[in-house]
């Protein structure tokens, strides 16, 4: 019919443009590798065009981060919780530091909800969730300054994220203590059906997000080792714990 060699020319004109689909990259992490380097199917990136350098310290995989954060929940509820003595002073011991400060955090906001414990306990909880709440912050500056020191990223030339791994990490950390505090209740004897039913459904909605998360960091690692992404270390700066930037701890009022 008229017109459709035209019709077929436009369309095969169209094809050759469009782009080649990507490839979506699978990251993985060897928590005890002695070389940092980033690998989509056994394949290392290069950062931008030259090799990561042998002196790096860790491999990066969110799945296998995450799975290790998982672990550790699991460790901590039956032994007193504790950063692995074969930690060392690397990534995986900022990680795990940074995962004890929100476990510690969980469960003093449980304690600090309870009306029997008197108004002394309720005092104490919140000192402590004071005290790991900063140090949680402390924790994931750590690790992205880490990142910054290996991973090497861009100055400038491609788009900033603005959540860095740090907090994509310190967001897993809470995933995972979630995800075991809700299956808990889906079999906890003495609640309801109704109350267990729900729970399970809540925990389904969080191994989803946990999933999305885990992928989202996988591909953010894929794309500052490649050049197509970078990001910046963002300190906190938490004024109301500093006697120096607190009026209320630092005018001679509050001291009366």
């Amino acid at each position: 019919p008229p017109g459709t060699s035209q019709a077929t020319a436009l369309h095969q004109t169209k094809t050759e443009m469009r782009p080649p689909p990507l490839r979506r990259r699978h990251c993985r992490l060897d928590l005890h590798a002695p070389a940092f380097s980033v690998v989509t199917d056994s394949t290392v990136f290069r950062h931008r065009g030259k090799s990561l350098p042998s002196s790096f310290s860790m491999t990066v995989d969110a799945s296998a981060l995450a799975r290790h954060q998982s672990e550790l929940v699991v460790r901590w509820h039956s032994i007193p919780p504790a950063v692995s003595a074969g930690a060392g002073e690397d990534f995986i011991r900022l990680l795990e530091e940074n995962h004890l400060r929100n476990f510690q955090l969980w469960h003093e906001e449980d304690t600090a909800r309870r009306d029997d414990l008197g108004f002394e306990a309720v005092y104490r909880a919140k000192r402590a969730i004071d005290r790991y709440n900063q140090e949680r912050n402390n924790f994931i500056e750590a690790m992205d300054q880490a990142f910054v020191a290996r991973l090497q990223p861009r100055a400038s030339g491609c788009p900033r994220h603005s959540e860095t791994p740090g907090m994509i990490v310190d967001r897993l950390s809470i995933l995972a203590l979630k995800d075991f505090h809700m299956h808990e209740e889906t079999v906890r004897p003495e609640a309801s059906p109704e109350h267990r039913a729900k729970c399970a459904e809540k925990l389904a909605r969080i191994r989803v997000q946990r999933a999305d998360l885990t992928a989202c960091l996988a591909e953010l690692f894929a794309d500052i080792a490649a050049g197509r992404r970078t990001f910046s270390v963002y300190f906190q700066f938490k004024m109301y714990n500093d006697p120096a930037l607190n009026p209320q701890l630092y005018r001679p009022s509050a001291q009366a």
